[in-house]
Parts: C-alpha cells; structure tokens; sequence
C-alpha cells in the first residue's frame, strides 16, 4: 500500500518540476508556426528545419523533452534521426513521436519499430496532439524519475560494498599485527603468502581436480583469507614461539594449538558479527587446516587427501615454501632452489601432488614474488 503510493505520488511530483521542452522538426516552415502556436502557453518550444538540426539541439547541454517528427525530410529523413537518437546513450531516452502525413500502416510499423512512441498522422485535432505529447511526458517523467533512483540505489549499492570490503581489509590487518607483535614473521611474509596461494589457484582453477572450487569468486576469498592463517598464534607462549632452539614434544603440542587457536578466534569473531561471512569461514578453513599433510601426518586432525580443504593445501605450500626462503630464529634462510627441492620431495607425502606440480611450472613467480617483498633485515 505504501509503496503503490509512493509510486503514484512520483509523476505528480516531477511534473512540477520546470515546464518541459518540446522539440518540433518539419522541413516546411507553416507546420512549424502552427506546431509552434499550438504548443506554446504549455509547453517551451524549439523548432528545427532539418534532421540535421534536430540531431544538433537533440545533442546539446539543454536537449528536448520530447520530439514531434516529420518523416518526409530532405537530407536526413525523420527514420534516420530516430534511429540515431535511440543510437546514442545520451538522447536514447529522449521520446519520439512521428507527425506526419503518411498514413500508411507500414510506415507506422517502421517508426514504431525504430524506438517512436507514438505516431501521427496529418491533418492533426489539437486536442488529441496536447493530450498525447502530455501523456508521453509524464510518463518519461516517471521513467526518468526511476532510473535516477536506479542510478543512486546503484551508487549507494556500490559504496557501502566499497564500505564492507574495507572493513573487512582492516579487519584482516589488524588480526594479522596482533600475531605479528608475538612472531618474528614480518607483513611481507604475509603479503608474499597471499600473492603464491593467489598464483597458484589461478594456474589450478582450469585443472578438473579444482575447476569446480576455484572460481572468481574463491580466490578473491582465498586472497583475502590467507593473511589469517597463523592468526592462533596469538594464543602460543613467547617461550614456545620465538624459541631458537628444537622444540619438545611437549611445546610442539602447545605450538600445534596455533590451528585450533586460530579457528577460535574467527568463530569468535564471527559471533559477534551475528552472522556468516564467506571470508571468514574461509579463514577459518585455513588457520585450523594448513598444517594437515596429503598422508595423513598432520594435524590438527590427521586429515587425508581431498578431505583436507582447497584453500588449506594451496596455504600449505605457500606457508611451507616462505617459511624455507626466510630466516627464523631456530633456522637461517633458505635459497630458492633448496626451497623448490624440498617442497617437490613433498609430493603425495605433505602436499597434494597437481598442487606441487602447478608450483613447480610457477617456481619462477615464486621467486620473483619472494624478491619483490623481502623481509626487512
């Protein structure tokens, strides 16, 4: 009810909006005194001798409300000039109706057909010319009125996602800082992991294994999410974390927390939000899982083969490969090509196997990623 209301209410309103210009084009000069006459006292009126004409003030800054239109024009004929009104963005919406004497009803088939509104034919009743040229403004009144509204809900659309995905990037920032603050991994560390795990689910997503899974969609989200993946850290104690030495069997237990830890904090986090968000579950695909194996020797649950998540193999090698070109406290850098044999000799064993093969053919993207983002020393 109140809707139907407020959509009647809106031609009224734009009616009284400035009085409206009609454009009057005839190639004989006593049609356009007597067009003009006629319209004048309800309308402003402009005249044009020619298509060509017609096209020009179609065409300016201040273009007409409406066109009447003769057919039979030397030059450009009346077809051709709706036909390129309805051409042009600009004018396209801009009504048309033919006034001329051809009364044939192939011809007005053919004007309808080029985008007219309306067709008429000569001798004209004043009375039926005013009560169509207005009915035909108002409803371009209307139709404008919604396409404004169109065009600003589009507008409003646009920037409150433009809103979200910036939340969303701060969001993942912030959480990856807390764990930078009790780590010795750097924000390098997490841009090099976004742009491998984004490489290497742009070479897989035309493999069949992963055609499936890796759409548009998902690696702007696998993109977005990796920057989580260590996020548990936060929970691990400095002791344990920034350890030079060979960790225990006891403090590697704790440190294998990090998985759970992580996936903790983002359903935390996702409770709060009171509701699903399609980054997040993401993420917390990646933080619990990125450290199962292809074998079954990982953990947090053992997970084998295609039971571990995409997103969380294509993380494995990412993490696995940054983790042996950088310096740790517990170990010096790796160089790339000790990295590459390492992360093959982990085919079928740790890491899927099409995964490896799709980072050997990128080893090169790789390496340049790594030189292009390098840990500050």
């Amino acid at each position: 009810m109140d809707q139907q209301r407020y959509v009647n209410a809106a031609p009224d309103r734009l009616v009284d909006k400035p009085i409206a210009t009609v454009l009057v084009v005839d190639d004989t000069p006593d049609n356009l005194t007597l067009m003009a006459g006629l319209l004048q006292g309800h309308y402003r009126v402009k005249v044009a001798a020619s298509g060509e004409k017609a096209l020009v003030i179609a065409q300016s800054d201040a273009p007409p409300d409406l066109l009447l239109l003769d057919i039979m024009m030397p030059g450009i004929d009346g077809y051709e000039v709706c036909r390129r009104l309805k051409a042009n963005g600009a004018t396209r919406h801009i009504p048309v109706i033919f006034l001329t004497a051809r009364s044939d009803p192939d011809d007005e088939r053919e004007g309808l057909a080029l985008g007219a509104v309306d067709y008429i034919t000569k001798p004209i009743s004043p009375s039926i010319l005013l009560a169509r040229v207005a009915t035909h403004l108002a409803l371009k009144a209307t139709a404008d009125f919604l396409r404004d509204k169109s065009a600003y809900l589009e507008r409003e659309v646009a920037m409150r996602t433009l809103e979200v995905q910036a939340i969303q990037d701060v969001t993942i920032m912030a959480m990856t800082s807390l764990a930078e603050t009790r780590d010795n991994e750097t924000g390098n560390h997490i841009r090099r992991t976004q742009l491998y795990v984004k490489a290497l689910a742009e070479r897989l997503r035309h493999h069949p294994r992963f055609e499936a899974a890796l759409n548009d969609r998902m690696i702007d989200l696998l993109y977005k999410s990796a920057p989580l993946h260590d996020i548990g850290k936060i929970g691990i104690p400095d002791s344990i974390l920034l350890k030079p030495g060979k960790l225990t069997v006891e403090e590697f237990e704790i440190m294998k927390t990090h998985t759970t830890l992580g996936r903790k904090a983002i359903e935390d986090a996702e409770q709060r939000l009171g509701m699903r968000v399609a980054f997040l579950s993401v993420s917390k695909e990646i933080a619990y899982s990125h450290q199962e194996k292809w074998d079954g020797s990982g953990y947090p649950e053992g997970l084998k083969g295609d039971a571990i998540p995409v997103s969380a193999r294509l993380m494995a090698v990412a993490d696995v490969y940054d983790a042996l070109i950088s310096k740790r406290v517990y170990k010096p850098a790796f160089s790339h090509e000790q990295a590459c044999t390492i992360i093959l000799k982990g085919r079928g064993t740790h890491f899927d196997p099409d995964m490896v093969d799709a980072f050997v053919e990128l080893a090169d993207d790789f390496r340049g990623i790594a030189q292009r983002y390098p840990d500050p020393h």
